[in-house]
């Protein structure tokens, strides 16, 4: 990204949405606004998706996409939080199937893609095992103390924490995520910044602080309309749900998959332009990010408002989660991906859609 000014598309897109996401309380809940919301939705995305990137450019790795990790998370919580207090007895198992279908998304979708289409193009790719490392071993303590172990837990019936045992998994979960972003910006920030890195646009000069800076407030504004649009929608994707007949779960999918927009695109554009340990900070660092400050979120939502909720996966998922986990470990163990390991991984998420509708 260079300095030069900011197109016109991403600033009118972002309005765009905005002036769907305002006038369609007005407008009612027809078909031809809902397509005009998912319209503007997707062109919002793509607009945020520049912001993200100019901000990166003039922050560095890995502080660019540790940006938009965080931002989309926070947009993530707000969208979850609305729905849960809407419907809160409908809806306690929400946070779980949407931090679980981000995982999955996140890890074999994303990964999946960035490798394969990486791969195809470079042949190789490399990136810091330090890193990839690193990440995947607070993925897998945050996932398995947040979303396997309430189900062993004895003091709440069902695959639910007691309150000490939920506030004690919020706090673990700050700290995990907490203690992972210390290392990632501070303390061994080599372990996260790309090898190898070759191409035009990594060289293009940074844009100015201005640029970055209105660049920043317009991805802001971006993610809310985003987040705003796709809330809108939720009721129209449900009733689509109820009328297939398919698991509430695919509920929580559907939220996943728009929230991960605007990084998905992010990650598999950086994987192409072969900077794999770009996307992998970005896939990576958005499935902590999604764990690390959901759960703590919605643990203080349930307390305070005395709401339902459930965060033990089924045995099928767990299953699904383990395998996700080992898989991850031995692909990015070696420091190089061929195409074979994004092959593996987009088959992992397959089967997770496929068992998510036919379980």
């Amino acid at each position: 990204m260079s300095s030069a000014r900011t197109p016109w598309w991403a600033w009118a897109w972002p309005v765009l949405g905005w002036a769907v996401l305002l006038i369609a309380p007005f407008a009612g809940s027809g078909g031809l606004v809902s397509a005009a919301a998912g319209a503007a939705l997707i062109a919002t995305v793509f607009a945020a998706v520049y912001h993200a990137e100019v901000v990166a450019h003039r922050t560095g790795e890995p502080f660019g996409t540790l940006v938009l990790a965080v931002a989309v998370t926070v947009i993530e919580v707000a969208l979850i939080v609305s729905v849960i207090v809407g419907a809160p007895a409908d809806n306690a198992g929400l946070a779980r199937d949407t931090v679980f279908a981000a995982v999955m998304i996140v890890c074999n979708g994303i990964v999946g893609l960035c490798l394969l289409w990486g791969s195809a193009r470079h042949r190789e790719q490399g990136f810091q095992i330090q890193g990839a490392s690193a990440a995947l071993a607070v993925l897998a303590a945050l996932t398995i103390l947040t979303l396997v172990l309430p189900n062993a837990a004895v003091s709440a019936p069902g695959p639910a924490f007691s309150t000490s045992q939920l506030i004690f998994a919020g706090v673990v979960s700050l700290v995990l995520y907490g203690s992972f972003v210390f290392v990632q910006t501070m303390r061994h920030r080599d372990y996260f910044l790309p090898v190898g890195l070759d191409d035009e646009e990594a060289h293009a000069p940074p844009p100015t602080n201005t640029t970055a800076l209105v660049s920043f407030g317009l991805l802001l504004v971006a993610l809310v309309a985003i987040v705003g649009l796709a809330k809108s929608l939720t009721p129209t994707v449900e009733a689509g749900i109820d009328w297939l007949g398919v698991p509430k779960a695919v509920v929580g999918i559907v939220i996943a998959a728009l929230v991960l927009l605007p990084e998905s695109l992010a990650a598999v554009r950086a994987a192409r332009a072969n900077r794999l340990q770009t996307s992998l900070n970005l896939t990576l660092g958005s499935a902590l990010a999604s764990i690390g400050l959901t759960i703590p979120a919605v643990a203080v939502v349930s307390i305070v408002l005395q709401q339902p909720l459930a965060l033990g996966l089924a045995p099928k998922d767990q299953i699904l989660l383990g395998l996700t986990l080992i898989v991850g470990v031995v692909t990015l163990g070696t420091g190089r991906t061929t195409v074979l390991q994004g092959i593996i991984h987009l088959v992992i998420f397959a089967v997770f859609l496929f068992f998510a509708v036919v379980p």
